[in-house]
Parts: C-alpha cells; structure tokens; sequence
C-alpha cells in the first residue's frame, strides 16, 4: 500500500513516510493509493478474536513495509494489560434492543483519542527508523481539548521526539485544561493560544506550509509531525474499534453476519467518522453514517445542502470538544468520492482558505448524502438527552456522547429506520462533570462546585468510580504557564526549541 496527497503536487510514499510527514508538503492529506477490502467469511473468523488480534489483521493491510511483529509489537505496547480499565479495551453497552454504546473512552485520559494516541508514537518511532530520519521529531497539535492530553502522555518521554500542545486559552474545560498543564514529561510543552479551536488548528497548519521555517527547523535538527487526525498513523487505529464492535455484538449473537448496522458518531473535525467510512468501504456492513453535530453545525449545512461555510459565528458550547468549524479531514472524503479529482480539491480547499466557503458538484453531494446522515443538537438538547437517557436506562453519558444520541433519535424520528445503531462515546461523564452533574441532579447539587469537586458528587449519585487518569487533579502541580497570540504561534514554537 503506498499513499498519494488529495491535493495531488507530491509523489507516492510508502506508509512509514505518510505517518513521518504527518501531512503533505503540498498542504494535502495523506489516504491510501489502494483499497483494502476484507470478506464475510473474514469477518466471521475475526468474531472470535481479541482486540490486538482484530488491530494487527486490520493494521497490517495499511502498513506495508512494517513487519508484522513490528506492527504487534505496537499494538501490544498500546494496548497492554493496565492502560485501559476495561479488559475488552473498547466494550459495547446494550442499551435497548436496537441501541448499543461502543465505550471509547477507557484509556488513561477518558477519551477516545487514547485508542489512536497510545500507539502513534510506538508507529511514529518505527516510521522514524525505517525511513533512515535522524532529526528530532517534534509533534505539533492543535486540540479542541482531548487530543492534546492523549497525544501528550502517548509521547511523553518518547526517545526521539519532543511534543508541542496549543489548546484555545478559553475553549476547554477544567478538567481538561488540568490534565494538560500538569503534563510531566521531559520532552512536552503545553501552550495557550489566545483565540478559538480554528485559530490553534490554522496556526498548526501555516507552520507545517511554512518551507522557509521548516528548512530552519531541519537544519536546527529538527523535523515536524502530527498528532491530530490529519496524520494518517493517527486516523487507521480509528477504522480498528468499528470492526470490533460490529464483531463483538455478532459474536454475541446480537447481530447476525452481514446484518448491516448504523454507526452514529459525534463529531468536530471528522476524522471519527471518517475511520467509519473506511471500515464501510473495506466491506463493514454499514447501513447509515449518522454525522452528529453540536451548536457550531456546519457539517450538518454541508452534508444537507453540499455548501460548507465557515463564515458564521463561533459557539461555545457544553461539548466543547467539538466546537469547530473547519473540518480538516472532510477534505479526505472528498477526494475519494470526486474520484481522486485533486485538481478538484485543491479548489475547493483554495475556496475555504480566500473566501471561507465552497459548494461541490452536485454528484458528489449525492454521493454524500447517499451515506451519511447529518443533524446537530444544541446545549439545552443535550442537557434534557443526558438526564432522560439516565432516567430511562440507569446510564450516564457525557456531553459529546449526548448530542450522537439526540442526533440519533432525530434521525430514527425523520426516517422510521430502526436498522441496529452503534453510538460512538467519545469521553467518559467524568471529563465534563458539570454539565452532566448539572442535568441528572439539578442546578442544586453544582451550585458553588468546581468541577474537581463534581467528580466525587457524580460518582456518589452514580455509583460509577472515578476514571484514575482524572483521580488527584488539584494535587498535582501546575507545570505549563505558556501563552501566545495567534499570531505568534511559530515564534512560540521557536523559542521551545531553543538549545
């Protein structure tokens, strides 16, 4: 498998240099070349196995060039007894007879960046090695809140590499925002940008266009990489615990083989739901990908409409999570269904960047709509989700898993379709506590808390205990006070890289 840009102005690489790079020199993504297509009879034989098993069968069709012990090596490091708290490391909760909850979010920072971010590093490092890279790799992200805690304790200490963090100064939550400035770690740096998610995510993105920077940092002996989903090493582990739920539930006999199911995922950014389109497309029986939004919906405008405009007020919202309004990797998706026109999608990307919009044709639009489903749910809607669904089945979901929820039922209500639905539950109740503590126990019960206090309150009513990565917050001590303007976000990356 060699992987192409979907801006078309760089040649083919091998998998370990697509993950090295992170993204394209041309300002493309990295997708596969190829396809990858696994059978029935397939499916029935990985039913029985475990989660490792099921990731390097899955991994190893991606990554030619890793040896397969290499690959289940990682996978092994990854995924090792002790880093998640749930032995089948991404279990599904039966809710009713037509609603599970793949649970993503028992790794060691409550999110499900964790099932990607505990093996991109060991992938990185490899990638690194077969690539012949001396230079330092330094891992630039740009996070709405949960990737920035995942990738930093993925790389913490990593021989090799140093990690830079840029999180909205006041778009994350407390919690959130404890787990990364507490961050030990001899090679990390945590830095607020004082602006919204998009302002870090642009910022990220002019740095790695930046040729003339680069070559300084290559010459300083460095090289950039990333983290966020726009890195290919990042998004393939995704396409991995789509596979699994589907093949524990029809292990359990919940669902018969080849019965297609829905996955109704929530998401800002889209890589989520794109690793859902690539396991639908290697042959995972998908009915319907339900796209599901918060305030700031512009994904739901496109699917709906085929325009994307980003030119609308930014929401702060309770899923702060996914308070973003440019999502890279729609650009991914739109390569494969223009028919890798990347002449098609530099435009439409030129279109973005000058005037904040574009439309696409209208067979591609149909070609989206003809998969996906898009609705969005607003904060009080989340709010009145998370208390009825505790009300109704005794569980607590948080805010992000909330809106997939409220989505869903929009769509169940709109199209009579009552196909089995998987619900991606991106972060555990704990990593937003006030909002959910707020909507099963009433104004009352937060009133004058903060959110470390909230933790014990909501596990008490509960009965759930509190996750170990988020035990002991306000006692550890506060080691990242850096800031920055938008504006001056490469000399802040500049100036950490500083002999």
């Amino acid at each position: 498998m060699l992987y192409e840009s979907t801006r078309g102005r760089h040649g083919l690489v091998s998998p370990a240099e697509a993950i090295k790079l992170g993204i394209s020199p041309d300002g493309g993504l990295f997708v596969p070349a190829g396809n990858v297509t696994v059978s029935g009879k397939q499916l029935e034989i990985m039913a029985g196995l475990s989660y490792r098993e099921k990731a390097v069968l899955i991994l190893k069709e991606f990554l030619s060039g890793f040896p397969e012990e290499e690959i289940k090596a990682c996978v092994d490091l990854a995924y090792a007894p002790g880093k998640f708290d749930a032995p089948g490391i991404a279990p599904v909760c039966k809710l009713d007879a037509s609603l599970y909850v793949l649970e993503l979010w028992h790794g060691p920072t409550c999110a499900f960046k964790d099932m990607a971010l505990q093996i991109l590093p060991h992938l990185l490092t490899r990638a690194a090695a077969m690539t012949g890279e001396e230079q330092t790799i330094v891992i630039l992200v740009a996070t709405s809140g949960d990737t920035g805690k995942a990738a930093l304790e993925g790389f913490k200490n990593v021989p090799g590499t140093k990690i830079i963090v840029f999180y909205p100064e006041q778009g994350v939550s407390e919690v959130q925002k404890l787990q990364m400035v507490t961050q030990e770690g001899e090679n990390v740096a945590v830095v607020a940008v004082r602006g919204n998610f998009d302002d870090a995510q642009a910022g990220v993105k002019s740095i790695f266009g930046d040729r003339e920077f680069n070559r300084e940092l290559i010459k300083g002996g460095y090289r950039l990489s990333s983290a966020n989903s726009i890195n290919w090493g990042r998004l393939v582990p995704q396409i991995v615990y789509y596979f699994s739920a589907y093949l524990d539930l029809m292990a359990k006999g919940e669902i018969g083989p080849g019965e297609k199911v829905n996955f109704a995922v929530p998401t800002g950014n889209f890589g989520n739901i794109l690793a859902a389109y690539y396991a639908s497309e290697m042959g995972l029986p998908v009915n319907r990908l339900i796209c599901a939004s918060n305030a700031n919906n512009v994904l739901t405008d496109f699917i709906r409409t085929g325009v994307y405009n980003r030119n609308r007020p930014f929401q702060k919202t309770i899923s702060p999570s996914m308070d973003i309004l440019i999502s890279s990797n729609l650009e991914r998706l739109l390569y494969h269904l223009c028919g890798r026109d990347s002449a098609r999608v530099r435009g439409w990307m030129e279109e973005l960047n000058k005037n904040g919009s574009y439309r696409i044709d209208e067979r591609t639009r149909n070609l989206i709509a003809g998969i996906f489903w898009a609705g969005f749910a607003g904060d009080d809607e989340t709010v009145e989700t998370i208390r009825s669904v505790y009300r109704r089945y005794g569980y607590v979901v948080d805010t992000h898993t909330a809106v997939g929820l409220n989505v869903y039922e929009k769509y169940r209500a709109t199209t009579g379709d009552g196909t089995k639905t998987i619900l991606a539950s991106t972060a555990s109740p704990f990593k937003f506590n006030e909002s959910v503590a707020r909507a099963i126990l009433g104004e009352e019960a937060v009133r004058g808390k903060g959110e470390l206090e909230l933790l014990e309150v909501l596990s008490a009513a509960s009965g759930v205990a509190v996750p170990p990565g988020l035990k002991n917050l306000a006692a550890k001590p506060v080691l990242h006070t850096k800031s920055t303007p938008k504006e001056r976000m490469k000399e802040t990356v500049r100036d950490i890289l500083k002999p």
